[in-house]
């Protein structure tokens, strides 16, 4: 599923346009954005937790060269999903 396809879920579930549910859904991921700038971390119950992890510098190897190339340090999001979300998709499966 795409943003776009998220979108017309949304306008279709609460009954609102498809501006409408694409504000919604741009307020919602700015949410989370601020939660993981301000706090590290953003949990939903029922659907999981992003989270800001740092990550050590490190040294690569260019695949076509061979040459090493220097990674600097910095953070990613993780994501850690839900124990309710898990066993809806080992039910499914």
């Amino acid at each position: 599923m795409n943003k776009r396809q998220l979108i017309d879920y949304v306008a279709r579930e609460v009954v609102v346009s498809r501006e409408d549910a694409r504000r919604i859904l741009d307020v919602v991921l700015a949410g989370v954005r601020y939660g993981l700038t301000e706090d590290g971390n953003v949990g939903i119950s029922g659907f999981g937790t992003f989270e800001v992890k740092p990550r050590k510098a490190r040294t690569l190897r260019n695949p076509r060269t061979g040459d090493p190339i220097e990674v600097a340090a910095g953070n990613r999001v993780g994501f850690r999903v839900s124990k309710l979300l898990r066993e809806s998709f080992q039910e499914t499966a």
